[in-house]
């Protein structure tokens, strides 16, 4: 797990890629088309949960407003310590994916957490079945594309995906939330773990980005 100034990104303990992004059918969560599949026990135990909250129904501004009510929020000397790596590490999520990539819980208590900050941002909107959660941004991404949900146009609240030495997903080093396009072959961008290890609003160029994952968001 390294860091660099940009941004930091969580790899996989073991290294093994031929796993990430599987997508296992549990059943529709949603009624629109296409539907995003469950790829973890814990949306598949409560179901029944997810659906009654009917995240269709948030909206892109809801997920955006909490993303940038923890502009500021920083990681102590060590890389952890925020509020989002004491979530993820209590969650159903992180034993699956310990138990996919290796590793240990406690291994995510000072990992990079860009990945968990936007899936804590969807869960705090009641959005996590159509944000999801990870912690590993190539696996995220990878759920998006095989949910459908996967392009290159910007969108508020979308969750987009950074590389800084190719445009495939494979080379996905960094996630955020996007608050807008400014069409200006610019993104302004809420992200975690980035600066100087913050939360903070970002332009970003889109010559950076890979693509955007879709959560499915009230019209």
């Amino acid at each position: 797990m390294t860091k660099t100034v940009l941004s930091h990104a969580l790899t996989p303990a073991n290294g093994l890629r031929l796993l990430m992004g599987a997508t296992v059918a549990a059943g529709a969560l949603f009624t629109a088309t296409p539907a995003f599949a469950a790829d973890h026990q814990g949306d598949r135990a409560t179901g029944v949960q997810a659906a009654a909250k009917k995240p269709a129904q948030i909206t892109a501004d809801t997920v955006i407003k909490i993303a940038e009510s923890q502009v500021g929020v920083t990681e102590n000397a060590a890389g952890g310590g925020t509020p989002f790596h004491a979530w993820y590490m209590a969650s159903q999520r992180a034993k699956e994916t310990v138990a996919r990539d290796g590793g240990s819980i406690q291994a995510y208590a000072n990992a990079p957490w860009c990945a968990m900050f936007v899936s804590w941002v969807g869960e705090k909107a009641g959005a996590r079945p159509t944000v999801g959660w990870d912690a590993y941004t190539i696996t995220y991404a990878k759920w998006f594309e095989k949910n459908g949900h996967w392009g290159t146009q910007a969108k508020p609240g979308a969750v987009v995906y950074f590389s800084w030495d190719d445009k495939s997903i494979d080379s996905i080093d960094h996630v955020g939330l996007v608050k807008k396009d400014n069409q200006d072959g610019t993104v302004t961008t809420i992200e975690g773990n980035t600066g100087n290890g913050k939360v903070e609003e970002r332009i970003r160029p889109t010559s950076q980005i890979v693509g955007y994952g879709y959560p499915q968001y009230k019209a």
